[in-house]
C-alpha cells in the first residue's frame, strides 16, 4: 500500500476535536452529556444576515467569487476596521478567507521558510503550532504564567527573539485563558517589536469584542502605528456574530503580504462562499447591539463558572478579561484517585475520568501548551453550567 506524507506524524488530530468526539459517542449511547470543551458561541445567526444570504442567492450571486472576497464584504470589513480598531485599510490590503484558521494558514504559507522561527505565546490555541509546523516553521513558545494574568511580558518577547525570527503570533483575547492585553501592554510589546524590522507580526483578533468589565482592548496596529507595515490584523464573524458554521474570516495588513496570502489562497481553496460573503457583509454592517447584549450575558455566565469552579476542592480559577473560557489551575487534584479508581497524574488524566464518571467534556491544557490546567468554555445556558459546575465539584471533593 502506498504511503501517506510523513507531514502527517507533524499533525495529530486536535485534542478539542478529541474530547468532543469522545462526549458524543457517550451521548449516542444514551448518556447525558454536558459539553464544555468546544469554543462555539450558543447564540443564533442574527436573521438579517441569514436574510441577505437569502436574497444573494435569489439574486443569482451563486457563481465563483474573487479569489479575494467580493468587493462588498471587503467594503464592509474596510468599515468595520476603521469603525472598531480606527484602522483605515485600502481595498487591496483586504481579503476574505474561509474562516480565521485560513487566514492564519495563508499567512505562514507565505511568510514562514523552512527552520524560520514564529514566536507564540503559550497558552496558545494548538491549530496556531500546528499550522506552523505544516508550513515547516520552528515553533518558540514563550510562556505566559498566570501570575502574569497569562498575558505576554515585554521582556520575554524580547529574550525569544532570535535572528532566524520571522514572525510573532498574538492572540488577545485569548483562546484558550481569555486574558487581554491593554493598550499600555500591547505598545510596551510594540516597542519591542519596533527594534526588530524583519519580523512579521499576526494579531488574531477574533475575540476582539467578548471582553468585560469595562476593560479597553486594542490592536497591535492601533496601539502602536509605526508597526502598521508589519502587522497583520485577522477577525471574522464567526464569534462576534455566532456565525461559526458560515465560515467567513478577514483580515487587514501590508499589500504585498496580502497579494502572496492572495496567491495561497488561490491555490487552495480559491474564494469564499458568495451567499456566506453576502450574510457576512450584513452581519458587519447591520445592527450591533447584539454585540454588548452577548458581551453582558457571557460575563455573567463567566463569573458564575469562575465561582463554581474556585469551589471545587483542589481547583483555582482566575477571572479572565475576554472571550468565553476560563482556564482553571488545577494542580491541588494531581496525585490522587478518582471515585472511579483512576489515578489523576495529569491534566489530561483528569479531563478523562471527569468525562467518564461526570460526563463532563472539558479539554486538558496541555493540549494548548501549558499544565496543569483544564480549558472550559461557558458558551452555554447558564443551567449547564451550573449542573457542570456542581458535577466538577463532586467529582474533586471523592479525590482521595
Amino acid at each position: 500500500m502506498p504511503r501517506l506524507a510523513a507531514r502527517l506524524e507533524r499533525l495529530p488530530p486536535a485534542a478539542t476535536v478529541a474530547m468532543t468526539q469522545r462526549a458524543r459517542a457517550l451521548r449516542e449511547a444514551g448518556i447525558r452529556v454536558l459539553t464544555l470543551s468546544i469554543g462555539e458561541p450558543d447564540f443564533p445567526t442574527p436573521p438579517h444576515a441569514i436574510a441577505a444570504a437569502h436574497e444573494a442567492a435569489l439574486r443569482g450571486e451563486t457563481k465563483y467569487p474573487p479569489q479575494d472576497g467580493t468587493r462588498a464584504l471587503k467594503e464592509a470589513v474596510r468599515r468595520k476596521f476603521r469603525r472598531d480598531s480606527g484602522l483605515d485599510y485600502a481595498l487591496d490590503e483586504i481579503m476574505v478567507a474561509n474562516g480565521g484558521k485560513q487566514v492564519i494558514f495563508n499567512a505562514l504559507m507565505a511568510a514562514v521558510d523552512p527552520g524560520s522561527e514564529v514566536i507564540i505565546p503559550a497558552p496558545y490555541w494548538a491549530s496556531y503550532t500546528l499550522l506552523t509546523e505544516l508550513a515547516q516553521g520552528v515553533v518558540v513558545p514563550v510562556n505566559c504564567p498566570q501570575n502574569s494574568g497569562f498575558r505576554l511580558r515585554p521582556e520575554d518577547l524580547a529574550q525569544a527573539i532570535t535572528p532566524r525570527t520571522r514572525l510573532v503570533l498574538l492572540n488577545f483575547p485569548n483562546n484558550p485563558t481569555g486574558a487581554a492585553c491593554s493598550r499600555a501592554e500591547m505598545a510596551a510589546l510594540g516597542k519591542v517589536l519596533l527594534e526588530h524590522p524583519d519580523i512579521w507580526v499576526l494579531c488574531d483578533d477574533m475575540y476582539e469584542h467578548l471582553i468585560y468589565d469595562g476593560f479597553e482592548y486594542v490592536t497591535m496596529a492601533a496601539a502602536e502605528p509605526r508597526l502598521r507595515a508589519r502587522v497583520l490584523t485577522v477577525s471574522g464573524v464567526s464569534k462576534t456574530y455566532a456565525m461559526t458554521g458560515w465560515r467567513v474570516g478577514f483580515c487587514g495588513g501590508p499589500r504585498e503580504l496580502i497579494r502572496a496570502m492572495v496567491n495561497i489562497q488561490g491555490q487552495a481553496t480559491a474564494g469564499v462562499s458568495t451567499i456566506g460573503q453576502a450574510a457576512a457583509a450584513a452581519a458587519l454592517d447591520g445592527p450591533q447591539d447584539l454585540i454588548a447584549e452577548r458581551a453582558a450575558i457571557y460575563r455573567a455566565r463567566r463569573d458564575l463558572m469562575v465561582d463554581l469552579l474556585n469551589a471545587a476542592p483542589g481547583i483555582s480559577c482566575h477571572k479572565p478579561e475576554g472571550a468565553f473560557y476560563v482556564f482553571p489551575n488545577i494542580a491541588g487534584c494531581l496525585g490522587r484517585r478518582s471515585a472511579g479508581g483512576r489515578m489523576i497524574a495529569s491534566d489530561a488524566d483528569f479531563a478523562a475520568a471527569l468525562l467518564e464518571e461526570q460526563h463532563v467534556a472539558v479539554v486538558q491544557g496541555a493540549a494548548f501548551g501549558m499544565s496543569p490546567y483544564l480549558r472550559i468554555s461557558y458558551a452555554a445556558e447558564p443551567a449547564v453550567l451550573e449542573e457542570a459546575g456542581a458535577r466538577i465539584i463532586a467529582f474533586c471533593a471523592a479525590l482521595h
